[in-house]
């Protein structure tokens, strides 16, 4: 099978399956990507620990802090405790919430606004003033370029003192 019919039906199963965690199949959300295909994922327990993803989704599928995804633990996981076995998408979510099996504890993070799930540090600070977004955030992969107006009469009036000496 060639890259891209694999690519093409690993999406397709990803976006179109819907699954329902069994026996001791968890939901938990990621909240960091630790790499080496390693994520770090949170219960709705709070408990945290490190997922694999199987190389079936590497360079076909990426997720990213604040998705869910449906795990199962591994046995000889010591420090890697479970593998990941589905995407978690917005349908998906809606079917499991319709079977009664979506955590509570995770159902108040996705009935609100996208922003809540980014932590309050990643976010920009809140001023109540009208200054533009720009002026408080810095680009730091752009030189910074001061301008000064100076006034062009002074520098004609020099120039001519200059050549009348």
């Amino acid at each position: 099978m060639s890259k891209a019919t694999k690519r093409k039906h690993v999406v397709k199963e990803v976006l179109n399956d819907y699954v329902l965690p069994e026996g001791d199949q968890e939901i938990v959300r990621v909240t960091a990507s630790r790499g080496n295909n390693l994520h770090e994922v949170e219960t709705a327990q709070s408990n945290r620990y490190l997922v694999s993803m199987p190389t079936r989704f590497r360079k076909n599928v990426w997720i990213k802090r604040g998705d869910f995804v449906l795990v199962e633990p591994i046995a000889e996981g010591d420090k890697v405790r479970a593998e990941i076995l589905s995407i978690l998408y917005k349908d998906q979510i809606k079917h499991i919430k319709d079977e009664g099996l979506w955590p509570p504890a995770f159902e108040e993070r996705t009935t609100q606004g996208k922003n809540d799930m980014i932590p309050d540090d990643m976010l920009p600070p809140s001023d109540d003033s009208d200054e533009d977004l720009a002026d408080m955030v810095v680009n730091t992969n752009r030189p910074q370029v001061v301008y000064v107006d100076t006034d062009s009469s002074d520098e004609d009036k020099t120039a001519e003192d200059d050549g009348n000496s």
